[in-house]
């Protein structure tokens, strides 16, 4: 009989569950379509099935009507979204990770300070995008995975920040090849990468060297789910798989395996690691450990739009700016 190894934590974080939480929250109050800049997470599973309650996703505002209501993504936007939005009189809520704002707001600080920005992230993420359009002009994005030269004006006045679902390796070693590059780098006032991303991090760390596979569940546009792939395999294990949902797991992946390891990232929803735990054990893995290497407490207050007790009817006007 297979052993598997869950990882804890693993799953959803605040602020995943808080976005979520918002469509549902608007949907409820408002009835559909609300519409949605961008995926709300990056989770095939939870963006389809938001879709199907009323949930409409865009990739720009251009998209929505005049006067509809629109929810701005938890990976952030640019002020230049926020005034487009207001300049096509939509209503919107901000389901914006807390965590996200605030590099952005570091972003303001540094930029306001006059310096120069590096920004650490996946180029064309929107995470990234949205934090660069804080500073256009001062922001230059690096690619963790790419750190080369950055056409920076002033070497003695630049600073760092980074993409909050990044991994942790993955960021000191970019910090460090910069510093080599740029002695007078700036640190950001706090650690960017999120407490949920390093705690999932850790926590497959731990697995991993006791593991001959681990599957990772998560959506391919996922950054954070993509980093528990490449974690596991620095921390030792043999294979790592990224899975959208069990339908992705191919049954040779066990052969002569012993011990799988299972996680999840920050916007996978438990039902689909249960899914995955109901196939091993179909498959002769069914013998399951829980190895938790921390307790997450963590909650994030609803946007200001939901935190009033709603009318007995939604307005029937549309409002400039936020609800």
């Amino acid at each position: 009989m297979g052993k598997v190894l869950l990882a804890a934590p693993r799953g959803y974080c605040a602020g995943v569950e808080r976005a979520i939480t918002v469509v549902e929250e608007a949907l409820r109050r408002f009835g559909p379509p609300v519409y949605v800049r961008k995926q709300i997470v990056h989770n095939t599973y939870v963006v389809r099935d938001l879709s199907q309650r009323g949930a409409v996703f865009v990739e720009e505002l251009g998209e929505v009507p005049e006067g509809a209501l629109v929810v701005f993504s938890a990976h952030g936007v640019a002020p230049a979204a926020r005034s487009e939005a207001a300049a096509r009189r939509l209503r919107t809520i901000d389901a914006t990770c807390p965590l996200v704002t605030k590099v952005h707001k570091e972003a303001q600080r540094f930029a306001e300070a006059g310096y120069e920005i590096l920004l650490i992230g996946h180029p064309g993420h929107e995470e990234s995008e949205g934090t660069a359009g804080e500073a256009p002009d001062r922001v230059h994005i690096v690619d963790p995975q790419h750190v080369g030269p950055v056409p920076v004006q002033n070497p003695q006045r630049i600073a760092w920040l980074s993409q909050t679902t990044l991994a942790v390796d993955e960021t000191l070693a970019a910090v460090d090849e910069l510093r080599r590059r740029y002695p007078d780098l700036a640190d950001p006032p706090s650690d960017d990468i999120c407490y949920a991303s390093q705690n999932r991090q850790e926590a497959v760390k731990a697995i991993a060297p006791r593991c001959d596979v681990v599957l990772v569940v998560g959506s391919v546009n996922s950054s954070n789910s993509c980093r528990l792939v490449e974690v596991a395999l620095t921390a030792g294990a043999e294979h790592a798989y990224l899975v959208d949902s069990v339908a992705d797991i191919d049954s040779t992946w066990l052969s002569g395996v012993e011990t799988v390891g299972v996680t999840s990232g920050a916007s996978v929803p438990e039902v689909l690691v249960e899914d995955v735990l109901r196939w091993l054990a179909l498959h002769g893995h069914a013998d399951v450990e829980t190895v938790q290497t921390t307790a997450e407490t963590i909650r994030f207050a609803p946007p200001p739009e939901l935190r009033v007790k709603p009318a007995s009817s939604p307005p029937t006007a549309p409002r400039d700016g936020p609800l």
